[in-house]
């Protein structure tokens, strides 16, 4: 029996289904749609579809003909027609079976006629569950039980699991993201098998890498996908400093454990992909720089080592340059606020939101979320203080809109007051101004301009 909640996203297929069927062929709904559908109503805004037929990619077009409004042919040599109908994606694809060879980064596709030879090559059982549309009443067909293995909250793979992760080596990190999203217990032989096949992640594109351990890290509570990644040889085939951050507690003052101090952290912050980021990479350098002395075990500088090292993590797995460097940034600040108390100077405040500047809201969560301590009186503690923090800094603003605060002459201006041509003695002076305003709030313009004439007649003039 199908839920009645399929009945919307059937009825809009409804023109495409009876122009498959004329022709003759079948028609299935395939895929995380038809997963999420038999879990209960979703609240997902994704509107794409997948769809699985025996008909070849020519015929995929000549049904789509006149009914449909767009269509991409990229995919068309692995069988893939993907269209438009309406605000609804589709993506239409031939029954295949596909495997990749030792070294190759693409599959070999070979076109089927079989429905199950194609639920079979499909990564896990929840995904390889399937609703014929071109039947009198739509018909569930589930092959390889997946529909049991959601019941029991169990992640196995239609064929074994040696089968799977060698024909697709990115099935091991969908694994994590799917035990993370719903919660699932890996059936017997997936461990086992991700053990034995975690260097065929060597064939992956970094940017494959990337987009899936970005799909791990936004949702609700990656924890066990994060878990399954360190204590599986995958994470150190990709981000090896993550599983190094596993340190032996100091026996003496019991520190606590860094990876699960980092993995508490992320767990904590807001499902965004730079904030997100920034947790899992806040203490990547703690490894790096420990140190016993007399106070027991200590970390100076990790911030520092960390920002150059998330920099070079984030490069090699092809992350955008901007997320790189605004990661990096929320890495190298992340201890800023720990030295504040009441006793920090206006010009300590308004350093601390310019340096953070628009990453001011991220790194203020980074920093409560960063406080995993069990103890409430410190965490409460802690959150007061960033409370009074945030009360002095909204005082600050209206006080000398320090959101925009910037020196009262521009580049142009100090050139004209002091007849030179663009040089870094025009950087300096507008340094000057800065650290100015920074110190003392803004400055009137004939203010700025009186100090800037003083510190040009301390200039050798020769330069």
């Amino acid at each position: 029996m199908i839920p009645d909640r399929f009945e919307p996203t059937i009825r809009g297929l409804k023109p495409i289904v009876e122009r498959f069927a004329e022709r003759g062929f079948h028609l299935y709904l395939v895929g995380g749609i038809v997963r999420d559908l038999l879990l209960g109503p979703t609240t997902s805004e994704n509107t794409d579809v997948d769809l699985t037929t025996d008909a070849e990619p020519n015929q995929i077009l000549a049904a789509l003909a006149g009914i449909v409004h767009s269509i991409n042919r990229a995919g068309e040599r692995y069988g893939t027609i993907a269209c438009s109908l309406g605000a609804t994606r589709l993506e239409i694809t031939t029954h295949r079976a596909e495997a990749y060879t030792i070294t190759s980064r693409k599959p070999v596709v070979r076109f089927s006629t079989s429905l199950t030879d194609d639920l079979a090559r499909r990564d896990f059982t929840i995904n390889a569950i399937a609703i014929e549309l071109t039947t009198a009443e739509p018909l569930l067909i589930d092959p390889y039980h997946g529909v049991e293995d959601l019941v029991a909250h169990r992640l196995t793979t239609p064929l074994s699991a040696d089968i799977s992760f060698g024909e697709d080596p990115l099935r091991m990190l969908r694994a994590a993201r799917f035990i993370a999203r719903f919660d699932l217990i890996p059936a017997d032989g997936i461990l086992a098998a991700i053990e034995r096949l975690a260097p065929r992640l060597d064939i992956l594109s970094r940017e494959r890498i990337r987009d899936e351990l970005s799909r791990l890290l936004i949702l609700p509570d990656p924890t066990k996908g994060l878990q399954l990644l360190v204590d599986t040889p995958l994470a150190a085939n990709f981000l090896p400093a993550l599983a190094s951050l596993r340190l032996e507690q100091d026996p003496v003052h019991h520190h606590k454990d860094v990876l699960a101090h980092t993995i508490a952290v992320v767990q904590k912050c807001s499902p965004r992909l730079r904030l997100r980021l920034a947790a899992l990479l806040h203490d990547i350098a703690k490894p790096k720089t420990r140190a016993f002395g007399p106070e027991g075990v200590t970390f100076h500088f990790h911030d520092v080592v960390g920002a150059r090292m998330a920099t070079s993590i984030l490069t090699e797995l092809r992350f955008p340059k901007d997320i790189t460097q605004e990661v990096s940034k929320l890495v190298a600040l992340h201890l800023r606020f720990h030295g504040y108390d009441a006793g920090w100077t206006d010009s300590a405040v308004r350093r601390y939101v310019r340096d953070a500047g628009e990453l001011y809201e991220d790194l203020n969560e980074l920093t409560i979320c960063d406080a995993t301590t069990r103890n409430q009186h410190k965490l409460l503690a802690m959150a007061r203080r960033m409370d009074e923090f945030k009360l002095r800094v909204q005082q600050l603003q209206e006080a000398d809109a320090l959101a925009s605060l910037r020196p009262a002459l521009d580049g142009t201006e100090i050139m004209t007051l002091l007849q030179i041509p663009p040089s870094k003695l025009v950087g300096q002076a507008l340094a000057l101004l800065m650290e100015i305003e920074l110190e003392e709030g803004p400055l009137p313009k004939e203010e700025a301009i009186r100090r800037v004439l003083d510190w040009w007649q301390q200039q050798p003039q020769d330069q």
